[in-house]
């Protein structure tokens, strides 16, 4: 314990200013440098603590790494026979627990918290995690300025990944006044330390993430959680969790992430606030993801009054151009009427793109049933009420038809979109760019009903007039080299569709290297480099798409369900089930909840997480997966090729179980699906084909299975020479059945092609 008025070293100890678990805290005068500073010392008691020396040390050297305008800085470590102290600064101010409840305007909210996750944004990027965010070690200084205090429990990363044991460690010392460091005396439940079967509590109850009031380690993620919280408090001036709650249910409510719903402030920090708070640490955000959308949401006003001001100059130069010449007065007639066909494009635009947004699965989150019946009575309206404004009319049917199809909804885009591309082709002409739109949209929706040729057909007209119209450079002309590069993939043309979306990437990256725009071509690249058997290409690829898309659209958007879902196939061909079983468990919770129980999308989570499931050995637990991933398909798009590869699924399952004749009738489905929409000699009929031949195996037919093999193999075989990954499957069977027939040494030179294939 420090003596008022006695030294250390050359600092005068002259105020006590609080008490805290293992040490105190005073004010002092640096009689060397001139100023005042702050004192945090060990008490006498905890002098020969090993583990308190330890973290006072430990703390030093982190605020030392953290040098940064809203930390408090460390001005000295002073160790003397008699006490051991830190030299911090003095804060003067008030913490945000009181700023609060004084009141604070929007700006000030928002200013704190930018700040607050800009501190977390440095510290995590050094491996350094706070564990103790809370209210009272956040300062509020008289500038408006923010100083967070008190990293006596933080700790970096690699200490906390080596540490295989904790010990109990007590309270940190806090600081009091309004020229101190401050704290509220503790409460009845501030820093909270208890052991359980998981590990250490440790924190302030109230403020912890899940995991820590578990007894789990700490991650960046936690901290993430807590500013969460602290968001929460300071938008809505309440805390996260009501008053008086007891020690046992409040620990109880921490660890299921149960906190008070979040009202009365923008939707989109309610959202944002939302991420922060996901019981998974993975779905949150990074500190520098929010700060950017903290930025965002800041910035939305100014945009709105920019719109406003533009519409505002619009009208100004109608008005001036009353007083001019004739010629003046014919410029602003047309100009009044371009402007009202525009306005009134705009108002009836967004009033239904805004109506019509829940119903997009991106935006929607599980709400799409409601949005459907708005949507559908919309559609039947603007037919009636738009017939006199024929090119609103097609904005708003080619919108619609967007909708429809995202909701997988093809018939109800199909007439849309024909209509809006009619409409435009008649009266805007053939060279104009909202035909190219018209075009990509109804070309969209024929791929997805399996109608490759006439998809490519529209796709290939689009990007033919946008090259003519805005230079080979332009981001439209890179929308439709993705658009027909994603067709060519689908075609199995892979080198074309390769050579297109190369291109695309390249236009897209040199506008902005981490936008959604790249993303996507990324994802289709990673699929074709997946196709020709390259699959750390692929992995590179996806997790490239993945690192952007989550940072874009957060850890729910469906555009992320599909790169998690890249990304397991990717492990389940290398050997590694669980982790893909793990990844497509969370892609189909995604998809179910934002997409709906009958979209196509989902058909492809539900078949993945089969083949992980098959992985492991679980085959009757895997065909469900595979059933329902078929009905749905079956309903949205009966003639997509994608269908034959969940027959085959369900088909090899039954294989397993014994179900030979059922095995069989869904690869002849399978085989003629394949042929009629992709051609006979297509290298995926080889998948089709060798379950024929393996079913022609087990009804003791090996003749006929052994040219079902041969032919099998005669399509896995790639126009460069290479093979296709089916050739692996396809050889081993064919040595299978050759060494039933006693044909050793022929089977051992197919087992030895599939071996270096692998």
């Amino acid at each position: 314990m420090l003596k008022l008025g006695n030294k250390v070293g050359h600092i005068l100890v002259t105020e006590f200013l609080a008490k805290g678990g293992m040490g105190d805290v005073y004010a002092g005068y640096d009689e060397r440098l001139g100023r005042r500073v702050a004192l945090k010392a060990i008490r006498a008691e905890h002098r020969l603590d090993a583990q308190a020396k330890a973290r006072l040390l430990r703390e030093a050297r982190i605020l030392l790494q953290l040098e940064h305008p809203h930390i408090c800085c460390i001005h000295d470590l002073i160790e003397e026979d008699d006490a051991d102290v830190l030299v911090l600064e003095l804060i003067h101010g008030k913490n945000l627990r009181e700023a609060i409840s004084g009141g604070l305007d929007s700006a000030q909210r928002m200013t704190i918290t930018q700040q607050l996750v800009d501190v977390l944004a440095v510290a995590h990027a050094k491996a350094v995690i706070h564990r103790d965010l809370k209210p009272d070690n956040i300062m509020l200084t008289p500038s408006g300025n923010i100083k967070v205090l008190d990293f006596g429990l933080a700790r970096s990363v690699q200490e906390l990944t080596a540490a295989t044991t904790l010990g109990i460690e007590t309270k940190p010392e806090e600081h009091k006044g309004e020229e101190a460091v401050p704290a509220e005396p503790p409460l009845e439940a501030d820093l909270f330390e208890i052991r359980t079967l998981a590990g250490i509590v440790m924190g302030t109850l109230g403020y912890m993430s899940p995991e820590q009031a578990r007894g789990e380690s700490a991650t960046t993620a936690s901290d993430m959680y807590s500013c969460g919280l602290l968001l929460q408090e300071t938008f809505t001036g309440r805390p996260p969790f009501e008053p008086g709650i007891d020690y046992a249910t409040l620990l109880a409510r921490a660890a299921r992430g149960e906190t008070v719903p979040v009202t009365g402030i923008d939707p989109d920090l309610t959202a944002l606030i939302g991420r922060l708070k996901s019981l998974a640490p993975a779905e949150r955000p990074s500190a520098r993801d929010t700060a950017e959308r903290l930025e965002w949401i800041r910035t939305k006003p100014a945009r709105r009054r920019k719109r406003v001001l533009v519409t505002a100059a619009i009208g100004a130069l109608c008005l001036l151009s009353a007083f001019t010449t004739v010629q003046t007065f014919r410029a602003r007639h047309e100009a009044q009427r371009a402007s009202h066909e525009a306005e009134t494009a705009l108002q009836v635009s967004d009033f239904l793109v805004g109506l019509f947004k829940v119903s997009d699965p991106s935006q929607a989150r599980g709400n799409s049933v409601t949005a459907r019946e708005i949507l559908d009575r919309g559609a039947s309206k603007i037919q009636q009420d738009l017939k006199d404004e024929p090119l609103v009319q097609a904005q708003l049917m080619d919108t619609m038809g967007r909708v429809y199809n995202s909701l997988g909804l093809y018939d109800q885009a199909l007439p849309l979109l024909e209509s809006a591309l009619a409409t435009r082709r008649k009266l805007l002409g053939e060279q104009h760019l909202d035909v190219a739109v018209s075009l990509v949209a109804l070309g969209g929706v024929r791929w997805h009903k399996g109608e490759f040729d006439a998809a490519r057909v529209l796709f290939e007209e689009a990007l033919q007039l946008r090259e003519r119209l805005v230079g080979p450079e332009a981001p439209l002309v890179a929308d439709s080299l993705h658009d027909l590069g994603n067709l060519l993939w689908s075609l199995g043309a892979y080198d074309e569709a390769q050579r297109k979306l190369e291109l695309a990437l390249a236009i897209r990256q040199k506008l902005a290297p981490e936008s959604a725009d790249v993303a996507n071509t990324l994802n289709t690249l990673g699929a074709i480099a997946f196709k020709k058997g390259d699959y750390a290409k692929a992995g590179q690829l996806w997790e490239r798409t993945l690192a952007i898309r989550e940072k874009l659209l957060g850890p729910d958007h469906p555009s992320v369900a599909q790169t998690l879902n890249n990304l397991a196939i990717v492990h389940t061909w290398t050997n590694d089930p669980a982790g893909a079983r793990t990844m497509l468990e969370r892609v189909v919770r995604i998809q179910e909840k934002v997409l709906g129980p009958k979209h196509p999308d989902l058909a492809s989570g539900l078949m993945n997480l089969g083949d992980a499931v098959a992985a492991t050995g679980d085959n009757a637990a895997a065909k469900p997966y595979y059933s329902r991933a078929a009905a749905i398909l079956v309903e949205a798009s009966p003639s997509n090729p994608e269908l034959a590869r969940f027959w085959d699924r369900i088909a090899t399952v039954s294989l397993k179980q014994g179900e030979v004749n059922e095995a069989c009738r869904l690869y002849d489905r399978s085989l003629a699906l394949r042929e009629k929409v992709l051609g006979s000699k297509h290298h995926e009929v080889a998948e089709s084909l060798a379950g024929l031949a393996e079913c022609a195996r087990q009804r003791g037919r090996p003749k006929q299975a052994e040219a079902l093999f041969e032919r099998s193999f005669s399509l896995c075989r790639r126009p460069d020479g290479g093979y296709y990954p089916q050739a692996v499957e396809t050889l081993n069977g064919y040595a299978a059945l050759l060494r039933e027939m006693g044909e050793v040494e022929r089977a051992a030179e197919k087992e030895a092609l599939a071996a270096k294939l692998r």
